[in-house]
């Protein structure tokens, strides 16, 4: 083991895999783990246009998540707001101004995407699968990074048992009919790039949600590996997805719930219940990393004030008032409604406030070497 930021001993684990099992967390999500998201961005492009998009947004991913985790280590911000401060100076407002939006988009979708859950699988309320969530949202990010933490860990555990049985009886299933979608498919045309590019824009800001869990890394190097591995974890459940999605290509594409679909082709007992409980999971650490950022950035300006961290009742409220606020946002707006026009302008966004900056001013503050320190300074 190594020390970590924190001073204490930090395990592989904590330095190269949890970083990207809590990008894959942030950005699963509703759209995500219920396949809109995918349908959305990648099953217009075609069976081998959607694969190809996958890669370029992972390859994205890996290239902004590495560039983030090493610029946050260099200047020792582990909170977006401290990250932002480092990056644009005064300008940091504007990403904070970016966030806000982000957020009750992203926690409508959740709402959206847990009340329909709850519908489908066990005929409740619509609302019945949003209060459940909300609850489980604000029992986790009350106590801190720690459970955070360890939330991340096993629920991504959970997360890529499932999707790899999925996968499983989806080919024992229905594996003809992929083959056949992908065999009769004409190779990548040039939507496939817009799709990747929009797609990685608007969710790469995980990398930046994700800072409080960077204080494990020992190195620069860590940060690069970590990065670099993040892309590539992040997006290994949504290709298996995607190829399953492939059997009933196009008419797939306009189903609001396409696990729910598939899932009903499979027809195998008890797991219909088993992958929508991992469908709540999901929801739930990506609630979870979008809350315990904002509760991280309040802690740090109080931290910084030199007062101790905010506590468990703090913590709660904070996430309460912001759940409030936006998860019902769903109750107004559809699940389909949210992820195709809203997802599309947050990719514009955070291209001008994150991605823009940090591949100009982050990198040439990356490059440039260390100020030595002075006599008077190290006295």
């Amino acid at each position: 083991m190594s020390v970590g930021e924190t001073g204490s001993r930090s395990s592989w684990f904590q330095r190269f895999l949890l970083p990207g099992f809590a990008l894959k967390a942030v950005i699963i999500g509703g759209g995500y783990a219920t396949g809109r998201e995918l349908a959305e961005y990648f099953v217009p492009s075609g069976p081998w246009g959607g694969l190809a998009a996958m890669l370029l947004a992972t390859l994205i991913w890996s290239v902004v998540a590495a560039l983030t985790f090493a610029l946050a280590r260099k200047m020792g911000t582990y909170d977006y707001r401290a990250f932002f401060e480092g990056l644009l100076g005064p300008a940091w407002i504007a990403f904070e101004i970016a966030y806000l939006i982000f957020v009750i988009l992203i926690l409508a979708v959740f709402g959206a995407a847990a009340g329909a859950i709850g519908a489908a699988t066990f005929g409740w309320p619509d609302l019945a699968g949003s209060v459940m969530l909300a609850v489980g949202i604000l029992g986790f990010t009350a106590f801190g990074t720690a459970l955070v933490e360890s939330l991340f860990k096993y629920a991504s555990m959970l997360i890529y048992a499932v999707y790899a049985l999925f996968l499983v009886f989806a080919l024992a299933s229905f594996g003809g009919l992929i083959s056949d979608g992908f065999a009769t498919s004409p190779p990548p045309s040039g939507n496939w790039i817009a799709g990747g590019l929009t797609y990685a824009s608007y969710n790469i800001v995980g990398a930046v949600v994700i800072l409080p869990v960077l204080r494990h890394l020992t190195s620069q190097r860590d940060a690069v590996v970590a990065g670099l591995i993040a892309g590539p974890l992040t997006m290994l459940p949504a290709i298996l997805f995607f190829v399953a999605m492939m059997a009933f290509y196009p008419a797939i594409g306009g189903e609001t719930l396409p696990s729910d679909f598939l899932l009903r082709q499979m027809a195998v007992p008890g797991f219909h219940i088993l992958f929508q409980l991992m469908i709540f999971a999901a929801l739930l650490e990506s609630g979870v990393g979008a809350i315990h950022a904002i509760n991280e950035r309040v802690s740090g300006v109080v931290e910084a004030r030199g007062r101790p961290p905010i506590g468990v009742g703090l913590r709660t409220a904070i996430g309460g008032v912001v759940l409030i606020g936006c998860m019902f946002v769903a109750s107004r707006v559809g699940l389909v409604d949210l992820i195709a026009s809203g997802y599309r302008f947050l990719a514009w966004l955070f291209l001008a406030v994150f991605v823009l900056p940090l591949l100009t001013v982050g990198v040439w503050r990356l490059l440039r070497p260390a100020a030595p320190m002075s006599m008077e300074s190290s006295q």
